[in-house]
């Protein structure tokens, strides 16, 4: 996991990930790239460690989803720690925080709003697809 987590932190990515002797580096912002392995590669995250910046209750929910083993964030909400907590994966951090703000730090990140409520992972991992999907309809139309 230290080595997950240096890679991180030097390379400058979102995420890192390690599972069957491969790692695996990503560097889009939010939910999207745990959610795309989550619906396309989910063999690639089970029993997976990850190494994270920052993550919310969306991000907890594929997590747990994907069936990893093991989490180290910088930066997680108070309620995706809530959700892990329930689940059988080993967490660390460095710092809990009320909630995920957005980008522009003006209120809550859009995911960890949608799903501040939402008791179970199967029942956020819908949420999140359809809030992605608008996402990348609105992006397609701009190109």
């Amino acid at each position: 996991m230290e080595g997950l987590i240096n890679l991180l932190h030097t390379g400058g990515y979102s995420c890192t990930i390690a599972n069957k002797g491969e790692i695996r580096t990503f560097t889009q912002r939010g939910v999207t790239d745990i959610y795309d392995l989550l619906t396309q590669e989910p063999e690639f995250l089970k029993g997976a460690s990850i190494a994270d910046k920052v993550v919310g209750k969306g991000a907890a929910a594929l997590m747990i989803l994907g069936g990893i083993k093991e989490l180290y964030t910088d930066i997680i909400s108070t309620k995706a720690l809530e959700l892990l907590q329930k689940s059988d994966i080993k967490v660390s951090f460095t710092e809990k925080v009320p909630f995920i703000r957005n980008r522009n730090h003006t209120g809550g990140c859009p995911v960890e709003t949608m799903c501040s409520e939402v008791e179970s992972a199967e029942e956020i991992l819908p949420l999140i697809g359809d809030f992605l999907e608008r996402i990348r309809s609105k992006n397609r139309r701009v190109i």
